[in-house]
């Protein structure tokens, strides 16, 4: 079993595998969260799809104790190949693309592709070394009501405008050489975790 900094244990993965990573504070999960894992393992032939609930959002000021999210997205998740994760706790990292680099090294051989919702793709620029995503995995954007257009024309988006895949390729992404990624228009709901906080 691999193990990371200190003793806590990592996910057992064997080279060959496609496993797609969905970060963030899920603060709180919501079902949107489990629409675009259904959609993704299906239109990209995951074998496996990882949920990294995150200790602390750099963008956010503060979530909520993150063993009470863990809990609240594994009620949630309800599928034996998505698998709720505190990866960047045990990893030690705190930025995604850190974490990138850390399970490139310890997971030779695994295709990680890197999921996002097209809100995210908007603001990438706002991320940490937030080309290095885009250069360590295939990243797939899936369309969230409202943001579609507006990721498109994003920065992200323009600066890798040619190494975009059609959707219709969308099975293949995984396997492709990065940067590589994705739009992908699938059924949506108009759900965010800083709503539903609001709303309590």
């Amino acid at each position: 079993m691999r193990r990371s900094r200190g003793s806590a244990r990592l996910p057992a993965a064997a080279a060959g595998m496609t496993i797609g990573l969905l970060g963030g504070s899920f603060d709180p999960p919501h079902e949107g969260h489990r629409q675009i894992s259904l959609q993704a393992l299906k239109r990209l032939r995951l074998s496996q799809l990882w949920w990294l609930v995150s200790p602390q959002n750099p963008l956010k000021s503060r979530s909520n104790a993150i063993d009470s999210r863990l809990e609240a997205a594994r009620l949630l998740a309800r599928h034996s190949r998505i698998k709720v994760l505190d990866l960047e706790r045990r990893l030690g990292t705190r930025y995604t693309a850190d974490t990138l680099r850390a399970l490139k090294t310890r997971y030779p051989g695994v295709r990680f592709v890197w999921l996002m919702g097209a809100d995210n793709l908007e603001q990438i620029r706002e991320w940490y070394d937030w080309q290095a995503i885009f250069h360590a995995v295939p990243v797939a954007v899936f369309d969230r009501p409202g943001f579609g257009l507006r990721a498109a024309a994003s920065l992200a988006a323009r600066r890798y405008q040619r190494f975009r895949y059609d959707e219709s390729d969308a099975a293949g992404l995984a396997a492709a050489r990065p940067p590589a990624w994705a739009l992908i228009h699938a059924p949506r709901l108009a759900l965010s975790s800083t709503a539903l906080r609001e709303r309590g």
